[in-house]
């Protein structure tokens, strides 16, 4: 049985790619909140937009696919 996930540098290096990945998700999601016209929390929490809730999940989930493999190689 292979443990090569155990060393501490494959370890530590996932957990830093884990951090750098969450880092770049939640970057973007400012920039995208400050490029639209209105406050994209109040909208989603106080409102209950459910199209926009539905706009940002699949926007969120582009960017996650995206900073996945620009960082996985």
């Amino acid at each position: 049985m292979d443990i090569e996930w155990l060393r501490p540098a494959a370890f530590l290096g996932s957990i830093l790619f884990a951090l750098i990945g969450v880092v770049v998700f939640w970057i973007s999601f400012i920039v995208i909140d400050k490029l639209t016209p209105y406050d994209l929390w109040k909208e989603l929490v106080e409102n209950r937009n459910m199209a926009l809730g539905l706009v940002v999940a699949a926007m969120s989930l582009g960017i996650s696919i995206i900073v996945a493999a620009a960082i996985s190689g």
